[in-house]
């Protein structure tokens, strides 16, 4: 099966659903890749009943957010702020990032950075020990 190009933390888009979910943004909690389902933060809410098992604790109606079909939300590029499929574009490092497939801004820009971080510091490290070990 395809890749999923969701991570949590990202802002969705309901694409697929009854009038008063459409359209509607949220961002994601939890992503379940074996099963292609995401949780979005304040959307698909379900009311769920508890009965108190004991005198301390408090029962009720609470509101939690259900799992959604990967295949119903979409992602919303942070830049242009609208909803877009992902194109994968190499990075520096030879690691593949996502990017948005309007504007061609890269989405993982946070990844990419610590990326080049880890990148610089190894190659410092490096040539540290390198030194250290002429000098011996």
């Amino acid at each position: 099966m395809a890749s999923m190009n969701i991570k949590s933390g990202d802002t969705v888009q309901v694409v697929v659903g009854n009038e008063d979910s459409r359209g509607k943004r949220g961002k994601v909690i939890v992503v379940d890749p074996e099963n292609h389902r995401v949780v979005v933060e304040g959307l698909n809410l379900v009311t769920k009943h508890k009965k108190p098992r004991s005198a301390q604790e408090q029962g009720g109606r609470f509101e939690q957010p259900r799992m959604v079909d990967v295949s119903n939300v979409m992602l919303v590029c942070p830049k242009c702020n609208q909803p877009t499929r992902v194109n994968h574009v190499l990075g520096d490092n030879g690691k593949y990032l996502r990017s948005c497939h309007k504007c061609g801004a890269v989405i993982d820009a946070r990844a990419e950075k610590k990326q080049t971080r880890a990148a610089k510091n190894k190659a410092t490290t490096k040539r540290s020990k390198k030194s250290t070990s002429d000098e011996q």
